[in-house]
């Protein structure tokens, strides 16, 4: 193997390297969001709603990422709809993290005692403040750990958007095999840098849950 190759390429693999962390954390900050804010309004309780919100998670969850992102970069302009290929990935990317954040928030919620809610409405709080002030953050703790696993799988996902040309860490490797060839040692190269990001994460995961899980102590 000449990874002499991999070394006169390295600036074009820092640039995608760094572009793949871009895409990673913009998907991550906003299905964060997303997820969260979908979490939230199914605790209003509202049929039509819930039915609504149901089924964006169930959409997002229960179909390809892989589909999803063809569907936005080609299906989209087919109606007038216009997007480029940092915004198709993000799109769909973002959705897609939403709708298992917005299940992982979920569970958490569900994992918190009644009585807690009970016992903050008789203090006359609020539905606001009971949410935000006593439920949020224990529901937050409880998901921190499956949240990080979710977070690892989307980082691995971006590689998905070389299917619309985004230039990210896999399509930089496939420009790079075809233009010089030597395709193990890119790829390669390109699985250790997938791997350096998400190595640390899914310890700090682990991590967490042995911190966060009563029965682990």
């Amino acid at each position: 193997m000449n990874f002499s190759l991999v070394w006169e390429a390295r600036w074009l693999i820092l640039d995608s390297f760094l572009v793949t962390l871009y895409l990673s954390a913009s998907a991550v900050v906003g299905g964060t969001v997303v997820g969260m804010i979908v979490a939230l309004l199914r605790q209003f309780g509202l049929r039509p709603l819930n039915l609504l919100l149901r089924a964006y998670v169930e959409l997002f969850r229960g179909t390809p990422l892989l589909m999803q992102l063809f569907f936005i970069y080609f299906g989209l302009p087919l109606v007038n709809v216009s997007v480029d290929r940092f915004w198709a990935a993000f799109i769909a990317l973002t959705c897609f993290t939403s709708a298992y954040v917005a299940e992982v928030f979920r569970s958490g919620i569900e994992a918190i005692p009644r009585g807690q809610s009970e016992a903050a409405t008789a203090l006359g709080m609020g539905f606001f403040h009971r949410f935000f002030w006593i439920i949020a953050p224990q529901a937050l703790r409880v998901s921190l750990p499956p949240l990080i696993g979710v977070y690892v799988s989307v980082i691995k996902d971006t590689s998905l958007a070389t299917v619309v040309g985004y230039n990210e860490l896999t399509r930089r490797a496939m420009e790079l095999m075809l233009r010089f060839g030597h395709p193990l040692e890119f790829f390669i190269t390109v699985a250790l840098l997938y791997f350096a990001i998400c190595y640390p994460i899914s310890k700090l995961s682990e991590r967490l849950e042995r911190k966060l899980t009563p029965s682990a102590r």
